[in-house]
């Protein structure tokens, strides 16, 4: 009886560093758009800064491609390009490389959503296949937000958009509207708590010379400083970060002594587009229509004219 207590002791113990294990991995390998849904109540800031800059702090480069101009309650797709080079591998928080995860948020105007399933055609579900985006919040259905999804398939995320009616929705006026746009492809260099990740470089946190470089047993490395004054200082490097010193070199404070593991980054742009108003585009046919018929007109009336001119000179 005591034997079969222990044996459940050890299987609960297990079992919860199991658990702990995979959801530390995945908190560390993955990115952070629910922690900018429950730490920010707008994604964008006043000053137009976007909440996942905060996180990731390298700034690479986004596209957004739409209509310049869409007719009410019409659904179209927003383009969100994220490029990288796709033999690029991240570091991930238990020291392996990875392929790079991406995700993406986009703040459209009041009143444009993300479009029902069933007004969606079938182009655009092919294209959005496999991609889950879901709105901000349960009261900003006008901002979207994707991710991380695998980036080696997603370089280009289309969002199905759905167009308010004027008509309907009284809030709602045919005027030109800013779309915004924020991507990011890899892992952070901050987690939302503050701290940093291991997806940094690594600075000396005191000037001396390197006296010894061991590899602990966690695939960790461990540098020994001894200063100017003998004083003896061990700083232990995470895993899977390359070193740039060598033993006997000389290190002053905050010299990097890793390489840049990061190859990510964030990007933000935005785009405009046009609410128009059919009965305004009807008007302008109406009116092109009108103007080349009076030109035609004009155009047979002085042939006319000019075939009387002749008549007159036979005579």
């Amino acid at each position: 009886m005591e034997l079969l207590k222990r044996l459940m002791k050890f299987i609960m113990i297990s079992f919860i560093f199991i658990i702990s294990s995979l959801t530390l991995s995945v908190k560390m390998s993955e990115a952070y758009p629910i922690y900018a849904q429950q730490a920010y109540t707008n994604p964008r800031a006043a000053n137009g800064r976007i909440a996942c800059a905060n996180c990731h702090l390298a700034e690479k480069p986004v596209q957004i491609e739409s209509p310049k101009a869409i007719l009410p309650n019409k659904v179209f797709e927003a383009a969100v390009k994220i490029p990288y080079a796709k033999d690029a591998k991240q570091i991930l928080g238990n020291g392996q490389l990875s392929g790079l995860n991406v995700g993406a948020v986009v703040i459209l105007p009041e009143g444009f959503k993300l479009a029902p399933k069933n007004l969606i055609s079938k182009e655009i579900q092919e294209k959005s296949k496999g991609v889950y985006i879901s709105p901000y919040s349960s009261t900003q259905d006008n901002i979207l937000v994707v991710g991380p999804i695998a980036g080696d398939t997603h370089q280009e995320i289309i969002f199905p958009v759905l167009s308010p009616d004027p008509a309907t929705d009284k809030k709602i006026n045919f005027l030109k509207y800013p779309i915004y746009v924020g991507a990011n492809r890899g892992r952070g260099q901050i987690y939302p708590t503050g701290e940093k990740s291991n997806n940094n470089i690594v600075t000396s946190s005191s000037e001396g010379q390197i006296a010894e470089i061991q590899t602990l047993d966690k695939g960790e490395t461990s540098i020994t400083i001894i200063g100017s004054t003998g004083k003896e200082t061990k700083q232990t490097i995470p895993k899977g970060l390359s070193l740039v010193v060598s033993k006997k070199d000389t290190i002053k404070v905050d010299q990097p002594l890793t390489k840049d593991p990061n190859v990510g980054g964030f990007g933000q742009t935005d785009v405009e587009i046009v609410l128009q108003d059919p009965s305004r585009v009807i008007g302008f046919i109406v009116f092109a229509f009108s103007v080349l018929f009076t030109q035609i007109f004009f155009v047979i009336k002085k042939k006319q004219f000019e075939k009387v001119q002749a008549a007159e000179l036979k005579f």
